[in-house]
């Protein structure tokens, strides 16, 4: 069943002269999801945010949002908000009337402005840093300022621009939960573009995956880790083996690859301590490498040195069947 809100993306493509950046991707992003568009640099995830937010024209196909294509509107009048990977905060205004900047352009006035604006920075904790400057803040809080920022205009979608990806790892841990948080008190749609795959498979209620201007796979976060339905999918979410085999080519979670007595012979050729545990590389017949990733206390019950010969084995029926 679709919502007036959904937005949807209909063989929506982007050239840069004669650089395809993306390629017919049609996509519906259901109201009141948070959707992480994952993949390397240059794959075409920016662009495709931008080109939603109106920031970059449309080549060909339409972008449908409350019914109606959005897609030749400006920025201000599509539905949609849009947090910058730099934040984007004006220098010379306090944090207030950073947020309040976009009302006082429509005309409204200084203590209306300043009253939906304080409503905001209350949502995300940053009320006691109303009159502070963006350079006297932190990463964390200029972060915080400019979400405020975005949601004042009330936005069917806030679009978001790596916005961890300035952070040091333990904010950008604690800021996920933060955004994950805010989205679910809002109940509005946030598309997230992210390179990270532990940031989208903590965040996305549906993830989708590009590559080379194109959707490789798209739905839930757990389906797309534990069912991904090519090699650049299985690789790039991490946590997988791709193997050619006899019957084919499998994706076979690290995880589920143990040390056995009896099994596939391979030489050790990498061990990485990461705490709960090792990740041990060993290369088995073909010149495949297999990654299996074994509990600390197993691991050195009888460690492993590089150039040992280990056997390894997986549960077959849970390996996964690539298309291609």
């Amino acid at each position: 069943m679709r919502s007036a809100n959904d937005l949807e993306l209909v063989a929506v493509s982007k050239s840069y002269g004669t650089a395809l950046a993306v390629d017919r991707v049609s996509h519906l992003f259901r109201a009141g999801s948070y959707v992480c568009l994952l993949g390397p640099s240059g794959c075409g995830k920016s662009s495709t945010l931008r080109m939603i937010a109106g920031h970059e024209s449309v080549t060909e196909g339409a972008i449908i949002l409350g019914g109606k294509d959005v897609a030749h509107l400006p920025p201000a009048q599509r539905g949609t908000a849009m947090m910058f990977q730099s934040y984007a905060l004006f220098p010379h205004l306090n944090v207030r009337d950073n947020v309040a900047f976009s009302l006082k352009m429509k005309g409204i006035g200084k203590a209306e402005r300043h009253a939906q604006a304080d409503k905001l920075l209350e949502l995300v904790g940053m009320t006691s840093f109303a009159d502070r400057l963006p350079a006297q803040l932190s990463g964390g809080q200029q972060q915080r300022a400019a979400l405020a920022r975005a949601l004042i205009t009330k936005p069917q979608v806030l679009l978001l621009d790596e916005p961890l990806s300035a952070l040091d790892p333990f904010l950008r841990i604690h800021m996920r939960t933060e955004l994950k948080k805010l989205q679910r008190e809002l109940g509005i749609t946030f598309i997230h573009v992210t390179h990270g795959q532990d940031e989208a498979l903590a965040l996305a209620d549906e993830i989708v995956v590009m590559n080379n201007a194109v959707i490789e796979q798209s739905g839930p976060a757990r389906e797309v880790f534990n069912a991904p339905k090519t090699a650049f999918v299985a690789r790039f979410i991490g946590g997988h083996n791709v193997l050619s085999l006899p019957e084919g080519r499998f994706a076979v979670r690290a995880d589920e690859v143990r040390l056995v007595v009896h099994g596939t012979p391979a030489i050790v050729t990498a061990i990485e301590y990461q705490g709960a545990h090792v990740a041990m590389t060993g290369r088995i017949a073909g010149d495949q490498d297999v990654l299996a990733l074994i509990p600390e206390s197993v691991f050195f019950a009888d460690p492993k040195t590089l150039g040992d010969t280990v056997t390894l084995a997986w549960d077959e029926t849970r390996a996964h069947r690539l298309q291609g």
